[in-house]
């Protein structure tokens, strides 16, 4: 006979799986806004303009930061940056939360 045992999720890990989530979904709009500039969207395109919209407020800093010449390589090289610094800073909250 097996014995069931549920598992009961605290406050706190809710609250870090949550942070985390917050924040991958910042590095996910950003990876989106690299991926419509790399394959050449149309910068007139509505959903475009949206994504636009939220992926340079989240970008913080780091549009800028490098300048190489070349529009696509910055954009991969910038907006990267700030996608791995979503991950990275989620991670880090969502660890000291739980």
């Amino acid at each position: 006979m097996t014995t069931r045992r549920w598992h009961v999720s605290n406050g706190r890990g809710t609250a870090a799986r949550v942070v985390f989530g917050v924040t991958a979904l910042f590095a996910l709009i950003e990876a989106i806004f690299i991926l419509l500039n790399l394959f050449g969207a149309n910068a007139a395109n509505g959903f475009y303009m949206f994504v636009r919209s939220l992926a340079e407020p989240l970008a913080l800093f780091f549009p800028g930061l490098f300048a190489t010449g070349s529009f696509p390589i910055d954009v991969l090289l910038n907006y990267g940056l700030a996608a791995v610094f979503w991950l990275v800073v989620g991670s880090i909250i969502a660890r000291i939360i739980a």
